[in-house]
């Protein structure tokens, strides 16, 4: 319906090797036919077994892909930029994503009115973990009021090879990172607080330091979902 109302002709799927982009390229084929998406595999600095998962679920679904490596241009900006700022491991990091959304709309532009799908999920957005203008830069997110065990489970529904679900999520923004590892929560444990946070209900038997570091986050993150402020002149 989405696609319709935006009069688009197709839709474009950035595919990670993850559990979430495989279950939004799953849902696309099943919404709009596999002849209207285009994926796309973008590796900058990534692990060769995310690619080999990539491409595993591009087999499942068939759908027209292509293949860019970022990484030389990556390499490219830091080279520079760095004459005169030295960027920290996570602004550099962040570099990743932005140049993938810049390609994903080229390439949606490119192939005329194609709209750029976003992977992202409740848990995730709550906590504000995207990289704001990088995967947080989408047309819009279809997976983006379930959480993480909901998305775990459609996974099942929609059969995306147990090796994927199973997969430790990462953003692979660098070597051995994940997303509980840099989090420092569960999945599960976040899934749990926010769903609470979410629908109102009791707190009390939650680790508290838990929920004040889920708490902090979320606040940190509202600069991230909400609508970019504005100065408004009042007559």
């Amino acid at each position: 319906s989405y696609v319709k109302t935006a009069n688009a002709d197709g839709v474009i799927v950035c595919i990670s090797g993850g559990i979430d982009s495989a279950v939004i390229l799953a849902l696309c084929v099943k919404a709009l036919g596999k002849r209207k998406i285009t994926a796309l595999i973008l590796p900058c600095q990534s692990q060769p077994q995310d690619e080999i998962d990539a491409k595993m679920v591009l087999d499942m679904f068939e759908v027209n892909h292509y293949r860019f490596d970022l990484t030389s241009i990556y390499l490219e900006f830091l080279k520079v930029t760095e004459k005169e700022i030295k960027g920290n491991m996570l602004s550099k990091a962040n570099i990743k994503p932005r140049l993938r959304m810049i390609t994903a709309y080229f390439i949606g532009q490119s192939l005329e009115n194609h709209l750029v799908v976003g992977t992202g999920n409740r848990t995730e957005d709550a906590i504000g973990y995207f990289t704001k203008y990088g995967d947080g830069g989408i047309d819009f997110l279809p997976i983006g009021d379930l959480y993480k065990c909901e998305v775990r489970k459609l996974a099942k529904k929609l059969n995306i090879p147990e090796v994927i679900i199973n997969k430790p999520p990462s953003a692979g923004l660098w070597e051995g990172q994940t997303d509980e590892g840099e989090i420092g929560i569960t999945y599960d444990e976040l899934d749990e607080i926010i769903y609470r946070i979410d629908h109102n209900k009791d707190l009390t038997d939650i680790d508290q330091d838990k929920l004040l570091k889920v708490q902090k986050m979320m606040k940190a993150s509202e600069h991230k979902i909400k609508e970019i402020p504005k100065f408004i002149i009042k007559e």
